[in-house]
Parts: C-alpha cells; sequence; structure tokens
C-alpha cells in the first residue's frame, strides 16, 4: 500500500466522530412516526447546534413571515425532515472546513456541488417524490463530492498535482487522484459516510456517484448521478474533472424520463434557487468553530 493511501486512512481513521446529537437525530428520524418533541430535546441538549439551526432556519433561504427563536417552533415551520437535513448539512462541514472556501477551486466546488444537489432535487420532484422528501436528495446532492474538500484540506499539494494531471491529459479527476494518492475522492467519501454513520443515500452518492451500476440502482443515486452530469455538462460550478459524459445509462433515462439533454431542457433558469442556496450555505461560516481533534 502506497504511503499516501496509508496516510489518507490513517486520517479518515483518526477523524473526529458526529457529535451524540447528530446521531440521535439520524436514529430518531428514522421512524416514520419519530415524535416532534422528541427530536426538539434532543436539539435543545446541544446549545451549538440549535444555535446553528436556528441561523439557518431564519436565513433568507427559508423566507419565513416571522423570527424562529426555538427549535420547537423551526420543527413546526420547516419539518422534522428539513431539520435532519440542516444537521446533515452543517455536521460535515464543520469537521473539515476550518479554513474559508476561499480558494478557487473550493469556491467553484461549492457552486458545482449546489448544482448538483438543486438539480437532483428537481429530478427528484419531477419523478413525483414528495416535497418533505425531496431535501435528502438536495443533501446527498451537496455532500456527493465531500470526498475532494477532505483531500484539498489535508493533502492539498497532492490534490493540487491531481487536478493538474487531469486537465493535462484530459483524463477523469478520480483516474488522477488515484495515480497519485491510490485513493480517489469517491472511495474517500464513503469511508467519511461509513465513519459518520450517514444515511445510506448519502453514503451511495458520495462513494458511488463515478461508479454507478444498475445493481446499486436507487432514486436517489439515479438522481444524483444525472444531477453532476447535468451541472458538468451546462459549466455550472468547477468539479475539476475534465472529462464529462454526453450521455446517461440508458435505465437512468427510462426511469427519469428523458435523455441527458431532454433532462436539462426541464431545469429552465436555476440562477435563482442557485443564489438562494448560496446565501444558505454563506449564511453561517463555516471557518468560525474550531475543529474538534486534530488529524494525526
Amino acid at each position: 500500500m502506497g504511503h499516501s493511501k496509508k496516510r489518507l486512512l490513517r486520517l479518515i481513521d483518526g477523524m473526529p466522530a458526529f457529535p451524540p446529537s447528530i446521531y440521535q437525530i439520524l436514529k430518531l428520524t428514522a421512524d416514520i412516526n419519530c415524535a416532534p418533541k422528541e427530536l426538539v430535546r434532543v436539539i435543545d441538549l446541544d446549545p451549538v447546534l440549535t444555535i446553528k439551526l436556528l441561523q439557518l432556519v431564519n436565513s433568507p433561504y427559508f423566507g419565513l413571515s416571522r423570527q424562529i427563536g426555538s427549535i420547537r417552533q423551526a420543527v413546526v415551520f420547516v419539518g422534522i425532515n428539513t431539520i435532519k437535513n440542516l444537521a446533515l448539512t452543517i455536521a460535515p462541514m464543520e469537521m473539515l472546513s476550518r479554513e474559508s472556501m476561499s480558494h478557487p477551486f473550493l469556491e467553484g466546488l461549492l457552486s458545482h456541488a449546489i448544482a448538483v444537489g438543486v438539480i437532483a432535487r428537481h429530478l427528484a420532484r419531477r419523478g413525483g417524490i414528495p416535497e418533505v422528501d425531496s431535501t435528502d436528495y438536495f443533501v446527498a446532492g451537496l455532500l456527493h463530492d465531500f470526498g475532494k474538500i477532505a483531500l484539498h484540506r489535508f493533502f492539498p499539494a497532492a490534490h493540487e498535482k491531481a487536478l493538474a494531471l487531469a486537465a493535462k491529459k484530459q483524463i477523469s479527476l478520480h483516474q488522477a487522484e488515484q495515480k497519485i494518492l491510490h485513493l480517489d475522492h469517491a472511495q474517500i467519501g464513503a469511508l467519511l459516510a461509513e465513519k459518520w454513520r450517514l444515511p445510506a443515500g448519502c453514503l451511495a452518492s458520495m462513494g458511488q456517484h463515478h461508479h454507478w451500476t444498475p445493481e446499486d440502482a436507487s432514486p436517489l443515486l439515479d438522481c444524483v448521478y444525472a444531477a453532476n452530469i447535468m451541472a458538468k455538462t451546462m459549466g455550472v460550478g468547477l468539479s475539476g474533472n475534465p472529462v464529462t459524459a454526453t450521455s446517461l445509462p440508458k435505465p437512468i433515462e427510462r426511469r427519469l424520463g428523458g435523455t441527458l439533454q431532454e433532462l436539462i431542457g426541464t431545469l429552465g433558469d436555476l440562477s435563482g434557487e442557485m443564489h438562494r442556496v448560496e446565501i444558505f450555505i454563506h449564511s453561517w461560516n463555516l471557518a468560525s468553530s474550531p475543529t474538534p481533534g486534530e488529524p494525526p
């Protein structure tokens, strides 16, 4: 095993776990009969998470007509599933993103991730997924490339080499990462998702968005896989990958009801929603809170 790969695996093993409150939220919300008061009780016991959630719920993204002052009110106004997904958005970002997202690559990657989340949610809604569940697709799309953030955060020089190699040789970024780091961002993303016990949909989107097979297919993975290609085809954001597929697998076309270009044609103008999400993402300072622990 290469030195870089050993270091990466030690990094994953040494990453701190999520706060216990996040795991309790995931456990509670996995039950469709979850009692809102139980969810409120768990979050209220974590003052840092409470502040972050209220900050996001009161952001312009939700456009609520009144200021929300408690988690109980937040659950009433935005729903249990949205609160769960907000917690899932906060936790991994805070784990890895002490540094500012001002690096050009990370800025472009964030725009790409937002586009994939927005498009995945659009495809879910178009396919008849209930609105209350469509945020699962948005979060899975938003986090799909999280392995790139981890690599760029902890191995910046090596990841810059992979980006340069991909651009020079016109090969996919995950192939370039394998050549230099002996692991790619999808594998790192899957390892992080497993360590953090993220929902199966997030694990699949982080680990298989380049490696879709019919055996792995699910409505959520289909949407994230297609959304990733659609965003790159449209040139929204910067994924760092110079290679873009020109079509979707036939099973995904059948399930989503269109070819790549036909599905792009259903999107309309995404700029408004993209802007709202960018405001939402930047409505709290991801670098303001110290990351607990330090990887080896």
